[in-house]
């Protein structure tokens, strides 16, 4: 089934944004020094922006907690700002802890912002269709708020980057982006030059991977469990994949028409995650910037096994379906397999049927499971001066740092627990796509469209190599213009 946007975001419009001025919300943008701003403590010692040191860690401790001083060994103060992280999720109901883990959580929490005097909540204070023009108006008419956004990918983040609406967060000398907890790598996709406009210290999302019906695998003589095992040993590949595939589809009621379909798919999710399978990808970047890499061999042999595997396999559509069928065929057991994101697990919850996820098989051209990252981006205006910059941006790195004592402790699996209905989705699979993740460069360049200028228009009667001869010379101009 072909997923076609059922609304068209409306474009933000930035060619005011990048006349006005950006003084508007506490600071001029183009004030940001070699190493940011520093918290009160910094200032009333003496210290100089421009010169002073990186953030240092004393080995003092207090209640267990390493405190953080400046070069002259004052602990940092914010001087009681209050921050909001600005996202479109997050409620304003209060959760009393539930467990070990969130009761640490809360403490140090407790801790920093007292220790380092400011205050510091998440607030769905846009939507998700809202947030790209919040942020642009805010950045350019600016306010006394303190304010770390969250944005999504696609080319509104691209545009307000390139406008200069997003803070350089290489010049802020607090933020360490070698740690592990920056593995989703945003602020490799946000870097520009040497520039670095966004970021994120929490976890990335496991993205595309295979559901299965237990009961309809087990119906036609396959263990589910095996497939786990499949995964585990390493052998979870295209051509076991479409083994399985070819076993389980099948006309059980001998009335001449298939009713037992082995898939059901968006091709928006397979093609993508066929190609990444196979160590390929649409656009890639080195040291001259992007370009496109999507007429080499790993991504074309993705696009035309995927074309294969549809033929062959996926289920046919009612003429009156639904855009989105594809999950009520899934959910009413109407398919063996799916292609789909981790998130699909909690609709549905309350399918009848149990079912299992596995990582998207592996390629000819590869040796591992991919997971292809598309996360939020968390940046700070450019118009906060280099001093509030820096303070926010510190507290964020407080924020996002692993509880002390719990530094190995997993704890985004608790959620998905809740929605899976095995506890070998969350350990084996999504455990393991959290560590193998790559960067997805395709939502840095404006106006292409891998739906629309790709995805939807790829059939047997219009290869792969067809569409992509088609569209070379537009992404060509779309990549000239991102390199600029």
């Amino acid at each position: 089934m072909k997923m076609r946007n059922v609304k068209k975001l409306t474009a933000v419009t930035l060619a005011a944004a990048m006349a006005a001025s950006l003084a508007g919300c506490g600071g001029d943008a183009n004030s940001q020094s070699a190493s940011g701003g520093k918290g009160a403590a910094s200032t009333a010692s003496g210290a100089d922006a421009d010169t002073a040191s990186a953030v240092s860690e004393s080995a003092d401790t207090e209640d267990g907690y390493t405190v953080r001083k400046d070069e002259n060994g004052n602990v940092y103060d914010l001087g009681g700002m209050e921050i909001v992280i600005r996202d479109w999720w997050t409620s304003d109901e209060e959760t009393e802890p539930s467990n070990a883990y969130e009761e640490a959580r809360a403490e140090y929490l407790d801790w920093i912002q007292e220790t380092y005097n400011f205050t510091i909540r998440q607030a769905a204070i846009s939507t998700w269709d809202s947030a790209p023009e919040d942020f642009v108006n805010y950045a350019t008419t600016g306010g006394d708020e303190n304010y770390i956004f969250v944005l999504r990918q696609g080319g509104e983040l691209v545009s307000a980057m390139n406008s200069g609406l997003m803070y350089d967060l290489s010049t802020l000398d607090c933020l360490d982006f070698s740690k592990d907890k920056w593995k989703s790598g945003i602020h490799e996709l946000m870097t520009k030059n040497d520039a670095v406009y966004g970021m994120r210290g929490i976890d990335p999302e496991p993205r595309a991977g295979i559901f299965f019906n237990k009961r309809l695998l087990e119906e036609a003589g396959v263990d589910p469990e095996s497939i786990y095992e499949l995964q585990e040993n390493m052998e979870w590949t295209w051509d076991k994949f479409e083994e399985l595939c070819k076993q389980v589809q099948a006309d059980t009621d001998n009335d001449g028409v298939i009713d037992r379909y082995a898939m059901t798919n968006f091709s928006s999710t397979l093609y993508p995650a066929a190609v990444h399978s196979n160590g390929g990808q649409f656009i890639g970047r080195d040291d001259n910037g992007y370009y496109s890499d999507l007429e080499s061999e790993e991504t074309m042999e993705g696009l035309n096994w995927a074309l294969d595997m549809i033929d062959k396999y996926e289920m046919k559509y009612p003429e009156d379906a639904e855009w989105d069928y594809t999950y009520t065929a899934f959910q009413n057991g109407e398919a063996v397999f799916s292609c789909a994101e981790a998130y699909c697990a909690g609709d549905w919850a309350q399918m009848e049927d149990d079912f299992g996820f596995v990582c998207f098989p592996m390629g000819p051209k590869s040796d591992d499971y991919a997971n292809c990252y598309n996360d939020n981006v968390y940046v700070i205006p450019a118009c906060y001066d280099a001093e509030k910059a820096w303070n926010l941006a510190f507290a964020y790195d407080l924020f996002t740092d692993p509880v002390p004592g719990y530094e190995d402790y997993a704890a985004w699996k608790s959620d998905y627990y809740n929605n899976f209905r095995d506890t070998e989705s969350v350990d084996l699979t999504l455990a393991r796509m959290m560590d193998n993740g790559m960067i997805d460069y395709t939502t840095m360049i404006p106006n292409l469209d891998l739906g629309e200028d790709l995805m939807w228009g790829i059939s047997k009667e219009s290869t792969p190599a067809q569409q992509a001869e088609k569209i070379r010379n537009t992404w060509a101009s779309y990549l000239t213009e991102a390199n600029k």
